[in-house]
């Protein structure tokens, strides 16, 4: 059966164009992504689309803030996102380095990161990043 509307996930993996309903949105309905890469896509495209529930969720409890301090930003607006390295430190343990664009207000901007992840019990979880210069 084909899709009468597709909408383009957040995330932009594979060639951009990829349907949000077959990228992404399998994780934040519950969905274990298979590496720390997937689970950072995912993240993007959750505070891209507001599911601030589900970034506080995939975020160790070692680090994470309160739920009440993740507030959708409205005058952000999630421009893409690229991954530039994605690598296994050991087992159970990754670093994804990507740069995400965005713009605030109409004015451009972009966050750079590299990213640690920690995997326990079966799932992915953001630890804590770096802002690489």
């Amino acid at each position: 059966m084909k899709k009468s509307s597709t909408t383009v996930c957040p995330c932009r993996e594979g060639n951009g164009k990829q349907d949000y309903a077959d990228c992404c949105k399998p994780y934040h309905d519950g969905a274990e992504p298979a590496n720390a890469e997937l689970l950072m896509r995912a993240r993007y495209s959750a505070y891209a689309r507001g599911l601030m529930h589900y970034v506080w969720a995939t975020w160790h409890d070692s680090t994470r803030p309160p739920l009440s301090d993740l507030v959708n930003d409205a005058s952000l607006k999630w421009q893409g996102l690229e991954v530039k390295r994605h690598q296994v430190i050991k087992d159970g343990e990754e670093q994804v380095e990507f740069v995400a664009r965005v713009k605030r207000n109409g004015r451009a901007d972009r966050l750079q990161e590299l990213s640690r992840f920690v995997r326990e019990d079966g799932r992915w979880f953001y630890i804590d990043g770096e802002f690489p210069e």
